[in-house]
């Protein structure tokens, strides 16, 4: 009889995160997934079989060359057996085998012959992570479908601090059963189709994460975005049809297929990157720019003298690009749509910020630390126009990219010839079908 359940297929890699790897099993289990795991020689120094076994109860494949296995061609029987493949922890190393089509191993072997989609989750020294050569694989990797789970930024083993850390356990279950909803129940928002591709035609602007605004060559002022919201809307609308063009603050985020990527750092470079992408149809303003740069950046460190006062910084407003591309006249793109973060009386701040700004729509968020939505995978938010507002329940952000794709596709089928100000209607605090 065919085991219904959902089926993944971890391949632990070696590198110090992989204890994480047993952590991510037994949550995945909880959940009713059939796991199956590969253990490279490597990721045999970090956990051992038997832990891998005790916890999936299923069989740990190791080797390429098993008489045991290739009798029924075993890697090809993995590569296409489950529901999902996952590499945990991704090391810099297998991400550049994974890049180059390497299969000389067990594990090489089931991703060079899968057509099953692949999830990555790295987990490398902050300089590997950084390294021109990992960045290239990376995106190649993206090109090419493989999905991306963190790194994030924090302590590692080798005490130093910056991206490479491996997401959490739960993180990573949560973007594992995000993908597999496909074959479970559907989520809020299916992407669209390609074949239907309804924004053809259509060029969408797209601004994601923080910006840092420098006080001195090593310092700056920042916010803690990830920038992964607005990635997600940008390959959304890609998936659509729309030609994407992604302003992007600093993210240690890959670029998404089929979008055209400029990255900058303040928020004087995001609004001339903006102009630059001029006209567009539709501007999704999802960057957390900072609202304030120093006056003057010095361009020496600033040192610390023993016994002196802290040095005091002069702050001036930083231009508000929302506003900026919401201002009528023949320029303004034909829908543009905001994000208000807000910690406190979220609905009515939001509100009272799209009138204040101009913008057709605006999309709100709590972004107190307790719910975990800045930086997290997850959103829950409420859309606001000028005739009503969506609440939206907790969800990952793709979903909620793929829910704002839709109600632009509406509102370009309902009057595509119509200004952007005439939106559709909005049910008040209706909840999306």
């Amino acid at each position: 009889m065919k085991d219904a359940r959902p089926s993944v297929l971890l391949i632990v890699c070696g590198g110090i995160a992989a204890f994480k790897a047993l952590e991510l099993v037994r949550r995945l289990t909880e959940r009713g997934v059939r796991v199956r795991t590969i253990l490279t020689r490597a990721g045999a120094r970090f956990v051992t079989p038997l832990s891998l076994q005790a916890l999936t109860g299923e069989r740990v494949s190791e080797e390429l060359f098993s008489l045991t296995d290739e009798h029924e061609m075993g890697h090809i029987a993995l590569s296409r057996g489950s529901d999902l493949i996952v590499v945990c922890p991704a090391t810099a190393d297998m991400l550049a085998r994974m890049a180059a089509g390497l299969a000389d191993d067990l594990a090489g072997a089931v991703l060079l012959a899968t057509d099953t989609p692949v999830m990555a989750v790295p987990a490398m020294n902050v300089r590997m992570w950084l390294h021109p050569a990992t960045r290239a694989n990376v995106a190649t990797l993206a090109a090419r479908g493989v999905t991306f789970v963190g790194p994030e930024d924090g302590v590692m083993a080798c005490n130093e601090t910056g991206p490479g850390r491996m997401s959490e356990p739960a993180m990573i279950a949560d973007a594992i059963m995000d993908a597999l909803r496909p074959v479970q129940p559907p989520v809020h928002f299916p992407v669209p189709r390609p074949a239907l591709r309804p924004l053809h035609g259509l060029r969408a602007l797209v601004t994601a994460g923080p910006t840092h605004e420098p006080i001195d060559p090593v310092r700056y002022l920042a916010n803690r975005s990830s920038g992964r919201q607005g990635y997600a809307i940008a390959d959304a609308l890609a998936q659509a049809g729309a030609a994407v063009t992604l302003i992007s603050g600093p993210t240690i985020l890959p670029p998404p297929p089929g979008v055209t990527l400029h990255r900058v750092e303040t928020a004087v470079q995001m609004l001339a990157a903006c102009d630059a992408a001029m006209p567009c149809d539709i501007a999704v303003c999802t960057a957390a720019v900072a609202d304030w740069r120093i006056a003057t950046p010095v361009t020496s460190k600033i040192k610390k003298t023993p016994g002196a006062p802290p040095p005091s910084l002069a702050l001036v407003p930083n231009p508000d690009i929302l506003a900026h591309l919401s201002r009528p006249g023949p320029a303004r793109p034909r829908l543009v749509v905001g994000f208000a973060a807000e910690t406190d009386d979220v609905r009515d701040n939001a509100v009272a910020k799209r009138k204040r700004k101009g913008c057709d729509w605006i999309i709100a968020n709590d972004v107190r630390a307790q719910t975990g939505i800045m930086g997290g995978n997850e959103n829950e938010v409420t859309l606001i126009t000028a005739t009503g507002s969506e609440y939206w329940p907790r969800m990952s952000k793709d979903a909620v990219a793929c829910g704002l794709v839709r109600r632009i596709t509406a509102a370009f089928d309902i009057a595509p010839d119509s200004p952007g100000t005439d939106t559709p209607d909005l049910p008040p605090d209706g909840v999306p079908a």
